[in-house]
């Protein structure tokens, strides 16, 4: 949603898990998978399934992990219908970019080159994607026992089928921190940057902030942009943006170097929002630090919608105006004023209010302070809490875990009821009303409401989650709201949708930053 607000136009779209494709279907398309005869279906094709394509309920609760590879007793959509290139263009593929592959390096009526040429719309300007990095190194994909290990190469592959100007990657800011392989300390994000020198790209490495281009939430991010050499090369000679030139020039010199095998001691430099602000003033990177200086709250993003709630805000008004639903199904009403898609409370034992309730009082305290009480609750109170800090926490109303309300406790009704709530939680905390949200929050228990009243006691729902991440009110987030145990391995339901998703104000910077590249050498 982001990119296309930027000005790129969908041709193809591929997701691993059905349920998190049930949303982009239905926002994206104006596909309603759970109810196929209201849809036209044309749209969404499986790469590989179990099941038939007439069983679309089975599909869409499949395990995607076993729906993977091209068996003979599955069955794939590609291979089966040959789509034309009208029904590619701005379709939604469902399944292992590892299937997408095989099927474009095996595909006799040449998928490659249609791909390569837009599907008849001449040529590929983007290709973007943000498959699992943390443990991938060159080394390690010699390990076909990780699967994970794979994708990031997968994905390197297509975008040497597609040939776009300019690839561009997005993962978590663990892609940073070095993991071991025999005992020998690897990068992640410069494995994967060596990965696309070796097709023929220039990588552009960031650590960036969603907070800082307007996102309600703390989300560093790590970033690749990665350009066709030939394209680096034009924009190289024809921009005046000497910040990022020079950038980009020390690029080239480290592609050609994993090119030619060379030593690779100096290595590649990746450039921090918040460390290389020199970097960031680049005209075409500023982009990405529009909102270094006011910062958006959370309670900006999600005031409006407790209980007794005030106006929408700028940043909820502005979400709203800008994001334009411009492919909902067909007989899908519009949102009467009042009500809020995905904003189903949920519900929580009085145990777990009170220690919401503790929660917030910790947002009043010092961190070291809160970090007391933390140790207290984690170690069943063998690291005692500081009487200090229970006097401090005293000073306003506490919950009992039978659910009553404890107005000027003693320090004594403070520590008896810490005592009762231990939890193995490492995450937990109440959201501060004046700050974006933590990064953390694609667990429904994650964080607590900042409002300190006995409503707000509780989680967050899904939209004030998809507030947190800038999607606008009318996106309809589908499938199951959550999960557990087993399940949780592959299931993506609706909070971990949205927890995992690239904010769509993010999306647009980095459009930005992609067409103003594009359009020095066009």
């Amino acid at each position: 949603m982001g990119l296309e607000k930027s000005g790129f136009k969908l041709l193809l779209a591929n997701e691993l898990s059905p349920m998190a494709s049930e949303t982009f279907a239905y926002n994206h398309l104006g596909v309603n998978l759970s109810e196929p005869s209201s849809s036209d279906m044309s749209k969404v094709l499986w790469l590989s399934s179990q099941y038939a394509r007439t069983d679309l309920s089975n599909r869409l609760r499949e395990n995607p992990q076993e729906a993977v590879g091209l068996a003979k007793h599955h069955t794939s959509d590609i291979i089966d219908q040959e789509p034309t290139d009208s029904h590619l263009r701005r379709s939604l593929l469902i399944g292992s970019i590892k299937d997408l592959n095989d099927i474009i390096d095996n595909d006799p009526k040449d998928l490659r080159h249609r791909l390569r040429d837009g599907f008849g719309l001449g040529g590929v300007d983007l290709v973007s994607g943000g498959p699992p990095c943390q443990s991938f190194s060159l080394a390690g994909m010699r390990d076909h026992t990780n699967d994970r290990n794979q994708l990031p190469w997968e994905f390197a592959k297509f975008v040497k089928h597609a040939q776009p100007k300019i690839a561009l990657l997005e993962n978590v800011s663990g892609i940073l921190r070095p993991f071991l392989i025999d005992g020998e300390k690897y990068y992640a994000w410069l494995e994967v940057s060596k990965a696309f020198c070796q097709i023929g790209y220039i990588p552009l490495c960031l650590h960036v902030n969603a907070k800082y281009v307007g996102v309600a939430q703390n989300r560093p991010r790590f970033i690749m942009i990665g350009l066709r050499k030939d394209v680096c090369k034009n924009f190289i000679a024809s921009s005046e943006d000497e910040i990022l030139i020079a950038a980009l020039g020390e690029s080239m010199l480290f592609q050609q170097k994993v090119v030619n095998d060379e030593n690779l001691e100096a290595g590649l430099q990746y450039y921090d929002s918040e460390k290389d602000p020199e970097f960031f003033k680049s005209t075409i990177i500023s982009t990405l630090v529009t909102h270094k200086d006011k910062l958006v709250t959370v309670k900006d993003a999600i005031d409006d919608l407790r209980s007794g709630g005030e106006k929408s805000s700028a940043y909820v008004k502005k979400l709203n105006k800008n994001f334009k639903n411009a492919h909902s199904p067909k007989g899908v009403t519009k949102l009467k004023e009042g009500e809020n898609l995905n904003h189903e409370l949920r519900r929580n034992s009085d145990k777990v209010k009170a220690r919401f309730r503790i929660y917030q009082r910790l947002q009043q305290l010092t961190k070291d302070e809160a970090r007391s009480v933390e140790s207290h609750l984690k170690t069943q109170g063998n690291v005692t809490c500081l009487p200090a800090v229970l006097e401090s926490i005293a000073e306003d109303w506490v919950m009992s875990l039978d659910g009553k309300v404890i107005l000027n406790p003693t320090p004594e009704d403070v520590l008896s009821i810490l005592d009762q709530l231990y939890t193995k939680k490492q995450t937990q905390r109440a959201l501060n009303a004046a700050m974006p949200a933590p990064a953390a929050l694609s667990i429904p228990d994650d964080a607590c409401h900042y409002d300190e009243s006995i409503e707000s006691l509780r989680t967050l729902t899904v939209r004030e989650m998809a507030r947190i991440q800038s999607f606008p009110d009318w996106y309809h987030i589908r499938s199951k709201v959550t999960t557990g145990g087993k399940m949780r391995k592959f299931e993506v339901p609706q909070y971990t949708q949205i927890g995992n998703a690239v904010p769509p104000l993010l999306g647009v910077a980095l459009g930005k930053v992609c067409k103003d590249i594009l359009s020095v050498i066009q």
